[in-house]
């Protein structure tokens, strides 16, 4: 195996270890909530506890890893996952795991911020596509391990089983990454680091996320306008500022790079919480066990690993623009079918929905995070990366905050059960709808950049 070929087999099983653990944690919530005795409110914080980390910190991360070497962050990162996932396992108290699930998110936003920029170094422009469309599908390969070997361990071990499993995989990633990759990407001459600039985008995104994340309380309302507010006031000294934590001219100067990143944000946001809200379908509504829920969720990952693969070698040859587009058009069609499920639906007809948004989603991904890559120039891959792990992980927590607080306006901190199942069946269609009106603008975002390739 090349130098190139063995770095992107270490950076596919990060990418294979982040959604797994995201996933199949999706998948042991209700047994997380029996355990701890929590409503579903507090249950939804085991994931984003997790999102709220993953989105505020690549940005920085992303930045030093240009400076000081892409792989010494990713290292560093990997070290951080494996002792916060042992503490994860070892958590006594919903606090403590939702504690060290913000720091598990901590350690994988070094790692996702520095992943693609690595893979992106590491191959020559003619097989940037191929590469991310293998780094991709082996994200999609987590999602489609999770449901089946998730619901299998949780169900037969317990959900802390599910930590030790990432916690080999990030070990065995930190040490094989130093032991075998001896080269490292940064600035042959680093610049002086943007200290006051990184301090403000941290406390600003904090404050959207999190605020966004616990609507519509008054003081989480305020919390996100304040977080919007800094984000603008953010943008606007780094236009003039000489070291930039985010060169934001990026985005003002940078058509295709910028809405890309829109077009990116706006899919997370439309996608990410469907696991979410279906395994809570199915393991309420359904009354499923774990291990079936999650074999019928596999469904959608397993095409997007297909898929991904597919578009990413596409993406190589043809408009990376027009099938990231084609992508969103085909989510669109599985979140309007999603609109009629109700406590009768056949599992038939899930499959065919899970299928449509898995053959959307991989024909999105891989084109569009090409895209954002090949749009920068080399010194700048590392915020690049940066910037698609943001929009990701940003995009999943609006997803989230999105459904979180449909649960909460019509079940507030209750347990679901069966007094408040027709409550949590109304949120269905008001989620989807809104995640269809999101793809319509993502729709418009992936359309109106340049489609050339690069």
């Amino acid at each position: 195996m090349s130098n190139k070929n063995l770095i992107l087999a270490l950076m596919m099983i990060t990418s294979f270890i982040m959604p797994f653990m995201g996933a199949s944690v999706n998948i042991a919530l209700p047994q997380i909530s029996a355990e701890f005795s929590i409503g579903a409110l507090t249950m939804s914080w085991v994931t984003m506890s997790f999102l709220l980390s993953t989105a505020v910190f690549p940005v920085p991360f992303g930045k030093l890893a240009d400076q000081y070497g892409r792989v010494r962050i990713f290292i560093i990162g990997s070290l951080i996952l494996a002792a916060a996932t042992l503490a994860c396992a070892l958590s006594t108290s919903i606090g403590l795991l939702i504690t060290a699930r913000f720091v598990q998110g901590l350690g994988g936003a070094m790692m996702f911020s520095t992943n693609t920029a690595i893979v992106t170094s590491a191959f020559p422009p003619q097989e940037r596509g191929k590469a991310i469309g293998l780094n991709v599908t082996a994200v999609y390969l987590g999602l489609s391990a999770a449901p089946v070997l998730g619901g299998f361990l949780t169900q037969t071990f317990g959900w802390r089983s599910l930590f030790y499993i990432v916690l080999a995989l990030a070990l065995f990633v930190a040490i094989t990454t130093k032991l075998v990759i001896r080269t490292d990407w940064k600035q042959e001459h680093p610049q002086p680091f943007d200290r006051k600039g990184t301090l403000l985008y941290i406390l600003s995104m904090f404050a959207f996320v999190y605020g966004f994340s616990g609507l519509p309380d008054w003081t989480n309302i305020f919390l996100a306008f304040a977080g919007i507010l800094g984000i603008i006031y953010f943008v606007s000294i780094e236009k003039s500022s000489s070291f930039p934590v985010l060169d934001v001219k990026l985005l003002f100067n940078n058509r295709l790079f910028a809405f890309s990143n829109l077009a990116a944000l706006i899919n997370y946001a439309t996608t990410y919480a469907i696991t979410f809200m279906l395994s809570l379908y199915l393991q309420y509504i359904k009354g499923l066990s774990p291990a079936d829920t999650g074999i019928i969720l596999v469904i959608q990952p397993i095409l997007m690993a297909i898929t991904a693969s597919l578009s990413g070698r596409l993406s190589d040859k043809y408009s990376p623009g027009l099938i990231a587009s084609t992508g969103l058009g085909v989510i669109c069609l599985g979140l309007g079918l999603l609109l009629f499920l109700d406590a009768e639906t056949s599992h038939a007809y899930l499959t065919v929905c899970l299928v449509i948004l898995g053959t959307g989603f991989g024909l999105f991904s891989s084109p569009n995070t090409s895209a954002i890559m090949g749009s920068v120039e080399k010194k700048d891959l590392g915020i690049a990366s940066a910037m698609v792990a943001t929009m990701r992980n940003t995009g999943q927590m609006i997803s989230m905050g999105i459904a979180t607080l449909l649960i909460h306006i019509f079940i507030g901190q209750a347990k679901i059960s069966p007094a408040n199942y027709d409550r949590f069946m109304e949120t269905l269609p008001i989620t989807f709808s809104i995640f269809i009106a999101l793809s319509l603008v993502g729709i418009w975002a992936s359309l109106t950049r340049n489609g050339k390739r690069i």
